[in-house]
C-alpha cells in the first residue's frame, strides 16, 4: 500500500498507544480545530462490524477486494483478524462552514482496527434520494507503528493518491494531511490532555447551527462598519451573532420537542451593548434587555429593540413571570443570581448564562480549592447554584472568540410544582449561607421586608450593583503624587542594584539592575499596594504606563535606556509622539538619575529643566475637537 508520509514520535513517549486513539478521536469528532473551513461533524453510534457492513458502499467485487486489502494492511481478513467483527465502525457527516454543495451530504465510514493500531477513512457522498457513491481516490488511513529500537512512528497511507480529489474544504489536499494534520495528531497523542469541559456545541445539532450562523453573519455583518463603541467591533459583533445562533437553535429544538407554536420570550439581564437583544428580537422573539448603563449604540437599533437603563437588584421587584427565558451574557455580578431569579419568577421560566468575571452573591468569588482551574471552579459554583435553585443543569461550550466559552442552561426543574415551598426554602438557606455577615435588620429571606416595605423585597440585600458610570481602573486616575512616589521608589531601587555591581554598567551610563514585578511590589507599603490592587493590572500597569522610565518585559522591570533604539513589541505598537506633544513633561532621568539623561536635550522628547518645558497641547486638542 502506498505510504505517503511518516513522522516519528519523541523518544520515550509514554502516552502511546492510548494517546494515538485519543488524537484520532479529536480528528473524527472535532476536525474544525485544524480545518478551519469546517463547522464540525455528526456521528452515528460506534458498532463492531465485519465485511458485510461495507457492501452498501462496495457493490463492485473488485473494488471490495481492493478496499479490504487496504484497510487490513494487505493481510487477508482471516489472517489479520480474529472474530467476525474486526472493526469498530462509525459514520460521520462532515459539515462545512459554508455549504456550497446543495443537498449532497459528505460522509465517511471510519473503521478503527485496535489490533493493528490503524484507522481508515472511506468517504462517500449521499444524495437526497439516499444513493451513495464511494470516493475511491480519497480513501486514506493512519497507522501507528512501533519500530524496534527506534520508537514509535505514525504513517499516512492512501488507496489511490494519483486520483485524489481536493476542494480545499471537505476534501483537503494530500500535502495538507501530511504537513498539517499528521504533526497535529502526533502532538495530540503526546499531550494526553483531557478537557475540563464538554465538547463544543454538544447540546445542539451542529448542521443546523452552521446554517443559521452563516445566515445571521451575513445579515448582521454591516454592524461591524457602523460600530460606535470603543470595543473591537469584529469580536463583539461576531461573538453576539454566535451566541444568538446558539439560542435560536436551542429554542427551535425546544419548540419541536415540546410542540410549542409561539416563539419564546426573553429578558437579557446586563445586556451591555444590546446587540444580542437586537438580533433575537429581529428573528421574531419578543423580549427586552436591561443594563445599568446606556450605550451609544442603543440609539441605532430602532424602537423594535427594547432596552432599559436600570440597575438590577435581586428582589421581588425584579422577577419576570411573563418571560420564558432569562439570559446572562457576561452578566458579571448578576451571574449567580440569574438561576435564582429564573426559579422565583415562575416554575416554567428557564435560563442561559455565559459566566465571565467571577462573582459570588454579594462579593467577588473567593477560591475554595486549587486542584481545579479558577474558571472550572467558578463554573462548578454556578452549576451548584443552579441545582440548589431547582434546575436540571446542562453545560455546553460555545464557538466564540473568547477564552470564557462555557455556558450553563437550565431548561427543566428537578422538583414538582407541588414541592415549590420546600424548593424555595432550600434556595433561601443557600443564599443566606453565602452572606459575609447577616444584615443589620435580620432580613434577607423571602417574606422579609426591604427598606420600602415590600414583602420579599430584601432577599438581595447586600448585593452591590455595578456603578452607572464606568470607573477608569488603568492607573490613569491615581493621584499624581502616589504615582510619582512609586516611580521614584522603584527607579531608585533599580539604580541602587547597579551600584552593588560595578561591572554591570559597561556603557558608562548607569542602566541599573532588574526586579520581578513581585519584587518591586515588595518595596511598597501595604497601603499603596491595596490602592493598586483596585486597578486593573495593579503595579505592572502603573510601571508600563510610565514607559519613559521603565521597560517591563517577561514579568521583570528594567530602567529604560533611550539610547537603545530597539523596541519591544509593545513599544512598536505604541503611536509615535506627535511634534506638539514634545517637551510637555519633565524628563525623569534629568531630574532623578545621578548621571542625568543619556540624551542631549535636543534629542530627548522630555523637558530638561523648567526652561525646556512647553505647555501641554491637550487643551488645544480639545478646542479643535469642539470646533469640528
Amino acid at each position: 500500500m502506498p505510504k505517503l508520509f511518516e513522522i516519528t514520535f519523541p523518544g520515550e513517549c509514554k502516552t502511546l498507544p492510548e494517546g494515538f486513539w485519543s488524537a484520532v478521536d479529536v480528528w473524527i469528532k472535532k476536525p474544525h480545530v485544524v480545518n478551519k473551513r469546517l463547522c464540525g461533524t455528526t456521528e452515528t453510534e460506534s458498532t463492531d462490524v465485519g465485511e458485510e457492513a461495507l457492501l452498501f458502499l462496495l457493490d463492485d467485487p473488485e473494488l471490495l477486494h481492493e478496499a479490504l486489502s487496504f484497510i487490513t494492511n494487505e493481510v487477508p481478513p482471516a489472517q489479520g483478524h480474529e472474530g467476525e467483527s474486526p472493526w469498530s465502525s462509525t459514520v460521520r457527516t462532515v459539515i462545512p462552514k459554508v455549504n456550497s454543495y446543495g443537498t449532497n451530504l459528505h460522509k465517511e465510514v471510519v473503521l478503527k482496527d485496535f489490533g493493528r493500531q490503524l484507522v481508515s477513512f472511506l468517504p462517500f457522498e449521499e444524495d437526497s434520494e439516499g444513493r451513495v457513491s464511494l470516493k475511491r481516490g480519497n480513501v486514506y488511513q493512519f497507522q501507528l507503528l512501533h519500530q524496534d529500537g527506534e520508537g514509535w512512528a505514525l504513517e499516512l497511507h492512501a488507496l489511490a493518491p494519483d486520483e485524489w480529489f481536493s476542494d480545499g474544504v471537505v476534501y483537503p489536499k494530500l500535502p495538507w494531511l501530511s504537513a498539517d494534520l499528521l504533526p497535529k495528531l502526533v502532538r495530540w497523542a503526546t499531550e494526553c490532555k483531557t478537557s475540563e469541559f464538554k465538547s463544543t456545541l454538544s447540546l445542539l445539532p451542529v448542521e443546523k447551527y452552521s446554517v443559521m450562523y452563516q445566515q445571521l453573519k451575513e445579515k448582521y455583518k454591516a454592524m461591524v462598519k457602523i460600530w460606535p463603541e470603543v470595543t473591537d467591533p469584529e469580536k463583539f459583533v461576531y461573538e453576539d451573532v454566535a451566541i444568538a445562533t446558539y439560542l435560536l437553535v436551542l429554542w427551535a429544538e425546544e419548540r419541536a420537542e415540546k410542540g410549542l407554536t409561539s416563539r419564546q420570550s426573553f429578558v437579557d439581564l446586563g445586556c451591555g451593548n444590546g446587540l444580542l437583544v437586537h438580533i433575537l428580537a429581529g428573528e421574531g422573539h419578543p423580549g427586552r434587555g436591561i443594563d445599568v448603563r446606556r450605550r451609544k449604540i442603543w440609539d441605532m437599533y430602532g424602537p423594535q429593540t427594547l432596552l432599559e437603563e436600570k440597575a438590577i437588584t435581586p428582589s421581588e421587584r425584579f422577577l419576570f413571570p411573563g418571560a420564558d427565558w432569562l439570559i446572562g451574557n457576561h452578566s458579571d455580578e448578576l451571574t449567580p443570581w440569574i438561576p435564582v431569579i429564573a426559579a422565583r419568577s415562575s416554575y416554567s421560566c428557564r435560563y442561559f448564562v455565559l459566566p465571565c468575571c467571577f462573582f459570588d452573591f454579594y462579593a467577588k468569588y473567593q477560591r475554595r480549592q486549587c486542584k481545579k482551574s479558577q474558571y472550572k471552579e467558578y463554573i462548578d459554583f454556578i452549576t451548584e447554584v443552579s441545582r440548589v435553585s431547582g434546575f436540571n443543569t446542562e453545560e455546553d461550550c460555545l464557538r466564540i472568540p473568547s477564552t470564557k466559552r462555557v455556558c450553563l442552561v437550565g431548561k427543566s426543574r428537578n422538583y414538582q410544582p407541588s414541592d415549590d415551598a420546600q424548593a424555595e426554602s432550600r434556595r433561601a438557606r443557600y443564599i443566606q449561607s453565602h452572606r459575609a455577615a447577616p444584615p443589620s435588620d435580620g432580613g434577607g429571606r423571602p417574606g422579609d421586608k426591604d427598606a420600602d416595605g415590600d414583602p420579599g423585597g430584601g432577599w438581595g440585600a447586600g448585593f452591590q450593583p455595578r456603578e452607572r458610570v464606568e470607573a477608569v481602573r488603568n492607573c490613569a486616575a491615581l493621584p499624581r503624587d502616589l504615582v510619582d512616589g512609586v516611580v521614584l521608589q522603584v527607579g531608585n531601587a533599580l539604580l541602587g542594584m547597579a551600584e552593588d555591581d560595578p561591572g554591570a554598567t559597561p556603557t558608562g551610563w548607569d542602566e541599573g539592575g532588574s526586579l520581578s514585578v513581585s519584587e518591586a511590589a515588595g518595596l511598597l507599603v501595604q497601603e499603596t499596594l491595596q490602592r493598586l490592587k483596585k486597578e486593573c493590572g495593579g503595579l505592572q500597569t502603573l510601571l508600563k504606563n510610565n514607559h519613559q522610565v521603565f521597560r517591563v518585559e517577561g514579568g521583570r522591570v528594567y530602567i529604560r535606556d533611550w539610547r537603545d533604539r530597539k523596541s519591544s513589541g509593545a513599544d512598536a505598537r505604541r503611536r509615535p509622539v506627535v511634534p506638539g506633544a514634545l517637551k510637555t513633561r519633565p524628563c525623569w532621568f534629568y531630574d532623578h538619575h545621578p548621571q542625568r539623561c543619556p540624551l542631549q536635550a535636543e534629542h530627548c522628547a522630555f523637558a530638561h529643566g523648567p526652561d525646556d518645558l512647553r505647555p501641554s497641547t491637550r487643551p488645544l486638542k480639545k478646542m479643535r475637537k469642539d470646533a469640528c
